[in-house]
């Protein structure tokens, strides 16, 4: 399992060959907007955590680009079939055996409505089982006791968790979740996209080390492999 970061929350995932693209917010991310060709990006798979623009800004595009599903919860979903393409909806504790795996939509504390002011159901995060790997993508969400639930179904070998603080966990929630998720690998999200998110790396990655932790920051266009 190989994954991408693309800034924010945007993450390509390569499962044996099938690539997910989750939360894609790529032209509009000053970041990210001059490196990386959103036109270019393959995806069979389009996976949304909620419905607010920076995370699904170019979700229409990548998705019809490819001829992908798009999965997320029933409100979302219902919002991109109406634009003509191919959904999967889900909703909190149901899970679904892909082809290329398992994925199960879970809990988040957040808002969710898109750009337009339509209402974007309850957010929500993933844990996907592919590769005999197994990880869970957050969201945006606070620090919330359900994650708790996770790891009494599923071992984690990774959590991808929000580190950026005032719309999300900061980076001490970050730690206290990566507990509760019982995964001491971390790869931290939702940071530096623009000025309330902004965070100090190093410090970041001491707090993770000092409570016996590895916190991963990829530059744009880095990858990492489970």
């Amino acid at each position: 399992m190989k994954i991408t970061f693309y800034g924010q929350n945007s993450l390509l995932i390569d499962i044996s060959g099938t690539q997910l693209m989750v939360d894609p917010f790529i032209s509009g991310n000053p970041l990210s907007k001059d490196l990386v060709d959103v036109n270019r990006i393959k995806a069979d798979f389009v996976l949304l955590t909620h419905a607010h623009q920076d995370h699904t800004l170019d979700a229409e595009t990548i998705a019809k680009n490819n001829n992908a599903t798009l999965v997320s919860n029933y409100e979302i979903a219902m919002y991109y079939e109406k634009k003509g393409i191919t959904v999967h909806p889900m909703n909190h504790g149901g899970s679904w055996q892909f082809d290329f795996g398992k994925v199960k939509y879970v809990n988040a504390i957040h808002t969710s409505s898109f750009a337009d002011g339509t209402y974007g159901g309850q957010p929500g995060g993933f844990v996907i089982e592919g590769e005999h790997k197994n990880i869970y993508i957050a969201g945006d969400t606070a620090l919330t006791q359900d994650m708790k639930l996770i790891p009494m179904q599923t071992k984690l070998d990774l959590a991808i968790l929000p580190i950026g603080d005032n719309f999300t966990m900061g980076v001490d929630d970050a730690i206290r979740a990566s507990d509760f998720v019982e995964c001491d690998k971390v790869l931290g999200v939702h940071y530096d996209t623009f000025g309330y998110i902004k965070i100090d790396h190093e410090e970041a990655k001491r707090k993770f080390y000092n409570a016996g932790k590895d916190l991963m920051l990829l530059e744009i266009g880095g990858s990492l492999e489970l």
